[in-house]
């Protein structure tokens, strides 16, 4: 059974910090995309951020030089480290796991709440 656990959201002033993370289990994790996506009320789903299974990134220009993934394999654990946040990145943050075979369907995880304000 495919699980990914999401954890690190909350409330946080502008200006402010937070590293999510994510544990994944089930998959082999290693030869996954692991990547970021973020939901805000009224608009669609988007990507944040995602890093390959060779340590490719790509960052969302919304988010470019304030937020950083990065992967540990030996943990089975993506993280989104988040800097200067500001109202508008308040969202819910999904895990998502993106198989190199393509008939495999995408692994989400269940979301969690990241609040930006004063």
């Amino acid at each position: 059974q495919v699980q990914l656990v999401e954890s690190g959201g909350g409330l946080v002033q502008p200006g402010g910090s937070l590293r999510l993370s994510c544990a994944a289990s089930g998959i082999r994790f290693s030869i996954y995309t692991m990547g970021w996506y973020r939901q805000a009320p009224g608009k669609q789903r988007e990507l944040v951020a995602a890093v390959t299974s060779g340590g490719t990134t790509n960052i969302a220009d919304s988010v470019k030089g304030r937020f950083t993934i990065s992967r540990d394999n030996a943990k089975n654990t993506v993280y989104l480290q988040m800097n200067s946040l500001k109202p508008e990145d308040t969202a819910v943050y999904y895990c998502n796991a993106k198989s190199p075979i393509r008939r495999i369907a995408d692994y989400w995880g269940q979301g969690t709440q990241v609040t930006v304000s004063s």
